[in-house]
């Protein structure tokens, strides 16, 4: 059915018996210390994920915070990625009324909350890790 998705791409299936109408897999980068791409690849995840919810017209997307468990991608550069690169992401036209970053502990709340008020406040960057 998806013939394979390369890490950075997204493609998008039916739910099926899920809550959710459709599923959106992506392939997040295995971090390897940030100079292979690693961050390039966290941003296309989430920005080819949204283009997708456009083009299938969905109003809701939920994000997980890809490539922060078994990939080893550090949690608060990811966190910075996911929350700019979505921002940046429904500046232009989108379908998106909202997007949910679904934390699954409250360091990587707290991360995603700290990386929203910073985009709001003009200061984020998603550079290298320090």
């Amino acid at each position: 059915m998806l013939h394979g998705c390369k890490t950075g791409q997204a493609k998008i299936t039916k739910g099926y018996r899920l809550p959710a109408r459709h599923v959106i897999h992506t392939v997040g980068p295995v971090w390897q210390g940030g100079e292979r791409g690693e961050p390039e690849l966290l941003a296309s995840c989430y920005r080819r994920s949204i283009e997708l919810c456009h083009k299938h017209l969905l109003e809701s997307v939920a994000f997980p915070a890809i490539s922060t468990g078994i990939f080893r991608f550090p949690a608060d550069h990811a966190a910075t990625i996911a929350v700019t690169t979505s921002i940046d992401a429904i500046r232009e036209e989108t379908s998106l009324s909202q997007i949910v970053f679904c934390c699954f502990s409250e360091q990587s709340a707290a991360l995603h909350d700290q990386a929203l008020s910073e985009a709001i406040a003009g200061r984020a960057r998603a550079g290298p890790p320090r």
